[in-house]
C-alpha cells in the first residue's frame, strides 16, 4: 500500500475511561472483527483473562484495520495502550511508533492524572492529539465541565469529539477525523532497513516474536537481519501484521507496523528499543545508525517470593522463568531466608504489576507462593566516619482531586513526607504536585488518598532521583530467632511506633504453643518493643489421686524445666495465615 495512505495512531487515557471499548467500535466499523464476535467478547484486544476480568489493559495491543474514505483505502495501525500508572512504559513505547493519538476522557470523571501524563508524553513526541469525550450518554456525564478542562489544556471546543464508545455514537466521525488529521508516516522505502522494536513476546515453538515499526526500507521473510544493540544475527523466519492475531504477509515496508519472528530463544537478546537492520549491509562498508530507543523500565518494587514447601521450589522457579520470558520488565534472583529457606527476589514496576504476576502464578501454574513485604531499592553509601548511610528513590507525584477534598489530601501528603511543588485550580478540581519518597507509595499512599476523597483522587508519578534518608533496619525476633522476612527499613523517627505495631500485630496473629513465645522488635541490639505469649498449661497433677507435697512439687518442677527447654530448642513456626496478616496489614 502507498505509504501516504498509512495511519499509525494510539488511544491514550486514564484507566477505565473506555480505550478498549473504543477499540472494539473501530474494529467493528472497519470490518476487522465480525460484530457477533465483538458482542460475545467485549474489549477484544484485551486477550489476557486477568486484564479482562479487572476491566483494565495491562499490555499494549496492536491491530491493523482497513477503511475506505473519499474513494481511497487506508491502512490503519491502532495500538491499544494501558492506562494504569504501573504500565506507563508501555505507552511511551507506543507513542514512538505513532504520528498521532486520540486522547480519551470519561465524561463522568473528567481529566485525571494519567490523562495529563499521557497528554504531556504525546506533546513531547510532537504527535497530533485529537481530544474525545466518552460516555456522554451516561446520566452522570458532565460534558460542559470536561470541555472546560480540555480547553485549559490548550484544545479548542470545536475540535473535541463527543462520543459513546459503548453505543457507537460519534465513533465513525472520530475515526474519519483521525484519518484526515494524523499525517502519514515518514521514512524512505528505498533506504536500508531500520526497524524499531517496541515490544516482544516469546513463542515456545518459534522463539522471540519482535513487534516492530518499519522506519526505513523493507523486510521480507528469510532475510538475514541483525539486532544492533546485542549484535545478534538471525533469519527472519516469518514477517507479518496483527489482526490482532498474527497474519503472515511475507513483507513489511517503511511506515508499517507488524512483527518479525526471529527464532531467538532468549527474549533478553531482543531488547525493546533496539534497531533491526539487514545483516548483509552490516557486513559491508555501510554504517546503519541505530534508531533512538527507549528508556529501559527499571523495577522499583521488590518482593521475596517463597514456596510453601520445598517440593514447590522447582515448579516455582520454572513458572517464574516462563513468565519473565513473556514480560522482560521483571527481574529475579535467587534468595535465601533463614526462616523460609530458598526463594527468589523479584522486581516489579509497581504493586499492580506484582499483583497480576501473583495471580498468574496461581491461575496458570496452580502455585500458592508466599510474597513477603514489598521493598524499594535503596542505595548504600559510607559516611566519612565509616557509618553506613542510605539513599532512597523519590517520585514526582501528581494528584487530581475535587476541591472539597483539598485539605484532606494535603494532610495525607504531609504525613507521607511530601513536599508540595505546585498547586493549580482547574474548574472544580485541583492539581497538586509533590516531591515524595517512593516508599510512601508502596506503603499505602493510594488507599489513603482514595479513603479521604471517597475514591475521587487520581494519581500519577514519575521516579526522579535518590536522596539521603535517615533509615534504620527494624528486626523481628521470636525467642531470639530472627524472622528475616518481617524485617524492614523505616525512618528513624518512626521506628519505635513501627516496632510496637509489628510486635503487637504478631502477638495477635500467632497461636499459643506449649512453650512461651517472646516477640522482640528492635534495631541492632536495642529492643524497641517486646510482647509475650504465655504457653498452654497442662495440668500434670490431674491424674494424681494422692501423695505428699514433695511428689507434686517434683512433677511441677519437671514441667517447668521441660517448658524452659522447649523455649530454647523449639523451632519457631509462624502459620501462613499469620504471616499473610502481617504482610497484608501494610
Amino acid at each position: 500500500m502507498n505509504k501516504d495512505n498509512i495511519r499509525n495512531f494510539a488511544i491514550i487515557a486514564h484507566i477505565d475511561h473506555g480505550k478498549s471499548t473504543l477499540s472494539d467500535r473501530f474494529l467493528e466499523i472497519t470490518g476487522t472483527i465480525d460484530k457477533n464476535k465483538l458482542e460475545k467478547k467485549e474489549q477484544f484486544l484485551d486477550q489476557n483473562p486477568i486484564s479482562r476480568e479487572r476491566g483494565i489493559t495491562i499490555k499494549l495491543a496492536p491491530v491493523r484495520m482497513k477503511y475506505f474514505l473519499n474513494g481511497q483505502q487506508y491502512m490503519l495501525n491502532l495500538i491499544d495502550t494501558p492506562g494504569h500508572v504501573d504500565f506507563s512504559y508501555e505507552v511511551s513505547r507506543t507513542l514512538a511508533c505513532c504520528e498521532g493519538v486520540i486522547l480519551l476522557v470519561d465524561a463522568t470523571k473528567g481529566v485525571q492524572a494519567q490523562t495529563i501524563a499521557h497528554f504531556r508524553a504525546a506533546k513531547k513526541e510532537n504527535l497530533i492529539i485529537i481530544p474525545a469525550i466518552n460516555k456522554i450518554d451516561l446520566e452522570g456525564a458532565n460534558v460542559d465541565g470536561v470541555v472546560k478542562q480540555l480547553i485549559a489544556l490548550g484544545f479548542k471546543e470545536e475540535e473535541m469529539h463527543l462520543i459513546s464508545a459503548k453505543t457507537g455514537l460519534g465513533v465513525k466521525e472520530l475515526l474519519e477525523t483521525s484519518i484526515e488529521k494524523i499525517p502519514a508516516p515518514s521514512g524512505n522505502l528505498e533506504s536500508s532497513l531500520r526497524a524499531l522494536i517496541f515490544d516482544a513476546v516469546y513463542d515456545e515453538h518459534r522463539g522471540v516474536v519482535a513487534f516492530v515499526r518499519i522506519v526505513d526500507g523493507k523486510i521480507s521473510t528469510n532475510n538475514q537481519i541483525e539486532l544492533l544493540q546485542t549484535k545478534r544475527k538471525t533469519n527472519a523466519i516469518d514477517v507479518g501484521y496483527f489482526t490482532p492475531n498474527l497474519v503472515s504477509s511475507g513483507e513489511l515496508s517503511a511506515g508499517e507496523i507488524g512483527y518479525i519472528v526471529t527464532g531467538i530463544k532468549d527474549i533478553r537478546l531482543v531488547r525493546v528499543g533496539d534497531t533491526i537492520s539487514e545483516f548483509k549491509l552490516q557486513a559491508s562498508k555501510f554504517k546503519i545508525e541505530p534508531l533512538p530507543g527507549y528508556k529501559t523500565p527499571k523495577p522499583m518494587v521488590f518482593f521475596g517470593v517463597y514456596p510453601k514447601s520445598t517440593d514447590e521450589l522447582v515448579p516455582l522457579r520454572e513458572a517464574i522463568q516462563k513468565l519473565t520470558l513473556i514480560d522482560a520488565s521483571i527481574t529475579y534472583n535467587d534468595e535465601y531466608s533463614a526462616f523460609l529457606g530458598s526463594g527468589f527476589r523479584i522486581g516489579f514496576l509497581g504493586l499492580l504489576h506484582a499483583d497480576i504476576f501473583r495471580e498468574r502464578l496461581v491461575r496458570e501454574f496452580q502455585l500458592q507462593p508466599l510474597f513477603t513485604l514489598p521493598h524499594v531499592l535503596y542505595e548504600e553509601e559510607k559516611a566519612p566516619g565509616g557509618e553506613l548511610k542510605y539513599k532512597e528513590p523519590y517520585m514526582h507525584l501528581t494528584i487530581h482531586v475535587p476541591q472539597e477534598y483539598l485539605g484532606a489530601v494535603m494532610t495525607v501528603c504531609q504525613k507521607k513526607r511530601g513536599q508540595m511543588l505546585h498547586m493549580e485550580y482547574q474548574d472544580t478540581n485541583v492539581i497538586l504536585e509533590y516531591d515524595m519518597p517512593y516508599s510512601q507509595f508502596i506503603h499505602g499512599l493510594s488507599p489513603d488518598l482514595k479513603s479521604v476523597t471517597a475514591g475521587f483522587a487520581s494519581i500519577d508519578y514519575e521516579l526522579t532521583e535518590y536522596k539521603s534518608a535517615d533509615l534504620v533496619n527494624i528486626e523481628v525476633k521470636i525467642n531470639d530467632n530472627p524472622i528475616d522476612v518481617l524485617s524492614e527499613f523505616a525512618y528513624k523517627d518512626e521506628s519505635e511506633q513501627i516496632a510496637r505495631t509489628k510486635a503487637k500485630k504478631l502477638k495477635d496473629a500467632l497461636p499459643r504453643q506449649q512453650y512461651r513465645q517472646v516477640i522482640q522488635a528492635g534495631i541492632g541490639g536495642r529492643i524497641l518493643s517486646r510482647e509475650e505469649i504465655s504457653p498452654f498449661r497442662k495440668d500434670v497433677l490431674a491424674k494424681m489421686s494422692g501423695g505428699d507435697r514433695t511428689r507434686k512439687d517434683k512433677l511441677l518442677e519437671a514441667q517447668k524445666k521441660g517448658k524452659s527447654k522447649m523455649f530454647t530448642i523449639s523451632k519457631v513456626e509462624i502459620p501462613q495465615e499469620a504471616l499473610f496478616s502481617m504482610i497484608e496489614s501494610k
